[in-house]
């Protein structure tokens, strides 16, 4: 049986060597998710995500991954950031996110991208406040940039279907 697609998906997105090639704000953002990886409560996997907010008011909010012995009751880092953000903010919309991780409390080379979970949570987020956000994926030799977070999960699911 041969395929024969008649659509396809695809999106821009840069890629960086190293966070001195962003912009000021998003390079703090990257440095912020760095620091705040190094405080995820990860004691099973020893996979610590970092992840910062730049809010549109200039707040930046950070979250780090939370690791529960009873899987899958802990929550992602960009949950826990986006959460905290509506919960004090929740009039702001997010302008960005940067994400980064560590394993056995070394940064990684290559750029985690979010779960499928926290790609929902984005895809519901840029819905609520009507535009997108930049989602900043930040590895040791590698970056990628992508300007709007529902591109990373094309086929969602959207409250329109309940």
């Amino acid at each position: 049986m041969s395929v024969n697609p008649q659509h396809i998906y695809n999106f821009p997105f840069e890629k960086f060597e190293s966070a001195d090639q962003l912009n000021k704000e998003e390079k703090a953002l990257v440095e912020k998710a760095g620091e705040v990886a190094t405080r995820a409560y990860a004691p099973y996997s020893n996979f610590r995500v970092g992840a910062a907010l730049l809010l549109e008011n200039g707040k930046i909010i950070t979250g780090s991954n939370q690791e529960n012995a009873a899987y899958p009751s802990g929550l992602c880092a960009e949950r826990v950031a986006l959460f905290y953000a509506s919960s004090q903010y929740p009039d702001v919309a997010v302008k960005a996110i940067a994400i980064t991780a560590l394993r056995n409390k070394q940064p990684i080379d290559e750029p985690v991208p979010p779960c499928g979970s926290c790609r929902q949570v984005f895809v519901e987020w840029e819905k609520r406040f009507d535009r997108p956000f930049t989602v900043i994926m930040a590895g040791k030799k590698k970056i990628i940039r992508i300007e709007q977070a529902g591109w990373l999960l094309p086929f969602n699911f959207q409250s329109d279907f309940l």
